[in-house]
């Protein structure tokens, strides 16, 4: 049986670096109960035992000013996990030892994991381990967490401290507030005041600090007990703000920070030079923040993931492309003619395929991008896009959203959508929200691979960057004007911690790539699966009716009623044979002819060409016939099927769908469509309708269907518009 280890610290302390560590690839990811935080849990296997790894959420405070630390709290109150094991970065040990003298006080069991020694030590500063668990009573292990260094010392120190229980540390908040939490105390625990919980001191502490969440549930629990504490604590505020000019919470922290630096002076931390000496990555950011060197370099970065995003990825997709080709053709010479054999060759494989073919791309994305991650670089790019963000009536923290949902292309908006809580703001998080799916998720790079490699197949690079900021400056800009009219408010400042620069570890890496790659493999293999079989059906029934078919087969016939000394049969060797007489030629072609208009008479009249077909008359402006229309329409369930439903459409209109021809090739063929149409089409892409998931998440995070159906309607209408303008006035230049 496992024991469940709670994995806690503040942001880029290494927490999630140590969890992937210790779990590997024994890892779950879903929401708490309730709200749409992030939970990820795995299963460590060791020889100190079997333990079961919660990775909290990252926090500075234990005071419930966000969800976050709402989360981590509950969790931790009422779980009760055996131990917390706090991540805490020693190269910054004062700032993060606040945290642990929160647990502490909480009387929980913990476990100090000084993660990042290597760190520190490049910077001089030297921590005398021994003395800090001495004077905190509790173990401290050294440890580098994306090397693996100090993990079976972590885990042995974590199993020897299990059954150990904890008593909540004591400090000194200055007379008045020790005073005042005497009393409190003695109230707590005389009337049982959510003492089976909390222990009582703790409580009183809560209720100096405002804490909301242990104000709303206390006077539910026991109004009059409730008011007294108020009363003591609105006391006490009162007094201390006609003698200090201060807040209880203000000298709370304080004497936090009081406690944490005697003890540091105990000679548990000494530096072996001067603190204020300008370290590496001091020095490296002087050159990649610079005002005006930094966004170029940040260009650069961006150009140089592209180049080797689809340098080394278009070898494999071009195997795994001739694979399902080769799938295709098999499928085809083995099924009889019929319902079925449409279904799995132009429905499942032509449709999954065509998504599936663009695995190692994403794959290679995703390690670009886990690469400037885990390296500390994209705390960075968030740290000098924030300049831009203000100007347009954005936050700070507005970066890592749109981060998130693909900013460097390959996120998810759904992630983006949760990050904009993190906003204090309403304001700033309402127009955060609705601008992030404007970016280039993992959803979109199939379509932009599809017809970068078909129409502008010796600038991929260069265009996926032009499409990178198009979004970018699309969402800034929007957001300006939601700012400016229907959102008004003022900004809100920003305040963001760069964590230091890391080479990251092979492991690392490969976990990042694998979890993202896999997530996008599981989603075709099911969501889009699903939709290309709907979409098939669409595009094939109800077919056409019998006149119309006697017709098509009438002029067969007659072709074969002209055929001499040979009949059907010199027909069946011409449609079969390479080696032709011209005259055989003649009759190949002109069946393959029928045949190919009789396949786009029966798509044109299906369900879904019906519809497209009455979109194209407005549809035609931007460039896009019928069956783009049909993608379109698709692709608001998931981007993804905008590929596979390209590939059932052409498929089914294509007189022989086994033929190993890959949808760019098509593509690049059909008559309509050239590099105008398709960056139009990339261009509607980037701006129109999120995926329906992302317009649930957005009904969800506002709490109002009124936001998500109008990011589906401005969404789309700015799509058209802009693809409008891009097909018009592309096709006047290159007139």
């Amino acid at each position: 049986m496992s024991t469940a280890i709670a994995l806690a610290g503040n942001p880029n302390a290494g927490k999630t670096t140590l969890f992937n560590e210790l779990t590997g690839a024994r890892q779950q990811v879903g929401n708490y109960p309730g709200v749409t935080v992030e939970k990820k849990q795995g299963t460590c296997i060791s020889e100190a035992g079997t333990f079961e790894i919660i990775d909290l959420p990252g926090t500075y405070s234990l005071t419930a000013y966000s969800l976050e630390e709402v989360v981590a709290r509950d969790y931790l109150v009422n779980e009760k996990p055996a131990m917390i094991v706090n991540i805490v970065d020693a190269s910054n040990l004062e700032r993060n030892l606040y945290l642990s003298v929160q647990f502490m006080e909480m009387g929980i069991p913990v476990c100090l994991a000084l993660n990042m020694m290597d760190v520190a030590q490049k910077r001089g500063i030297e921590i005398d381990v021994d003395r800090l668990s001495e004077i905190l009573s509790i173990p401290v292990v050294p440890m580098v967490a994306r090397t693996g260094k100090g993990k079976k010392e972590l885990l042995a120190q974590v199993a020897k401290g299990i059954d150990n229980p904890a008593s909540p540390l004591l400090i000194s908040y200055g007379q008045d507030i020790d005073e005042a939490l005497d009393e409190m105390e003695a109230i707590i625990r005389e009337n049982q005041f959510l003492t089976d919980t909390y222990p009582a001191r703790w409580v009183g502490l809560k209720y100096l600090e405002n804490d909301n969440q242990i104000l709303e549930l206390g006077s539910t629990r026991d109004k009059e007990t409730a008011g007294k504490l108020t009363g003591i604590g609105e006391k006490v505020n009162r007094h201390m703000l006609s003698t200090l000019d201060t807040h209880p919470e203000g000298m709370i922290a304080d004497q936090r920070y009081g406690f944490i630096n005697s003890v540091l002076k105990q000679n548990v931390i000494r530096f072996a030079y001067d603190r204020n000496r300008l370290q590496r990555s001091d020095q490296i950011d002087k050159v990649l923040t610079n005002r005006f060197l930094g966004p170029l370099i940040m260009v650069g970065v961006l150009a140089a993931l592209y180049q080797f995003t689809f340098t080394y990825s278009a070898l494999p997709v071009e195997w795994i492309e001739r694979i399902f080709g080769w799938i295709s053709g098999v499928t085809d010479a083995v099924l009889p003619d019929g319902l079925l054999k449409s279904m799995v060759v132009s429905g499942i494989i032509d449709g999954v395929g065509g998504v599936m073919g663009f695995v190692p791309l994403i794959m290679f994305m995703f390690l670009g991008i886990s690469f400037i991650e885990d390296s500390g670089y994209l705390a960075r790019m968030a740290f000098m896009l924030d300049r831009v963000f203000r100007i347009f009536g954005l936050h700070g923290s507005s970066v890592m959203a749109f981060i998130i949902s693909g900013g460097i292309a390959g996120g998810c908006a759904v992630p983006g959508v949760m990050a904009a809580r993190t906003l204090k703001s309403p304001r700033e998080r309402l127009a955060t929200l609705l601008t992030v799916p404007f970016m280039n998720c993992g959803a979109k790079l199939p379509v932009y691979a599809l017809l970068v490699a078909a129409f502008f197949p010796r600038k991929q690079a260069s265009i996926m960057l032009i499409l990178t900021l198009i979004s970018w400056m699309g969402a800034l800009l929007v957001a300006k004007l939601l700012r400016s009219t229907v959102i008004r408010g003022e900004a809100t400042p920003f305040v963001m911690e760069l964590p230091p620069y890391r080479f990251p570890t092979l492991k690392g890496l490969w976990i990042h790539t694998w979890e993202r790659t896999w997530q996008y493999m599981k989603k075709a293999g099911t969501v889009i699966l699903g939709i290309s079989i709907l979409i098939w059906a669409m595009m094939t029934f109800p077919g056409l009716d019998d006149k119309t078919t006697a017709q098509f087969e009438s002029r067969r016939t007659a072709i074969a009623d002209t055929v001499q000394a040979g009949g059907v049969n010199e027909i069946e060797s011409a449609a079969k044979s390479d080696a032709l007489s011209p005259r055989a030629r003649e009759v190949k072609d002109t069946l393959a002819g029928i045949n190919r208009q009789e396949a786009l008479a029966r798509l044109e009249n299906s369900f879904a060409g019906r519809l497209g077909k009455a979109l194209e008359k407005i549809s035609y402006l931007a460039g896009f016939d019928w069956r783009t229309n049909i993608a379109l329409i698709g692709g608001f369930a998931a981007k993804e099927v905008v590929v596979s439903t390209l590939g059932t459409a052409y498929s089914l209109g294509d007189v022989d769908p086994g033929s190993p021809v890959s949808l760019s090739d098509r593509l690049a063929k059909a008559p309509g469509w050239g590099p105008v149409t398709a960056f139009a089409l990339m261009i509607f892409t980037v701006f129109y309708a999120p995926c329906f998931v992302t317009v649930v998440c957005i009904a969800r995070e506002t709490g109002s269907w009124k936001w998500a159906a109008f990011s589906v309607g401005f969404n789309t209408a700015l799509a058209f518009l802009l693809s409008v303008l891009t097909y018009q006035i592309g096709s006047m230049i290159i007139q």
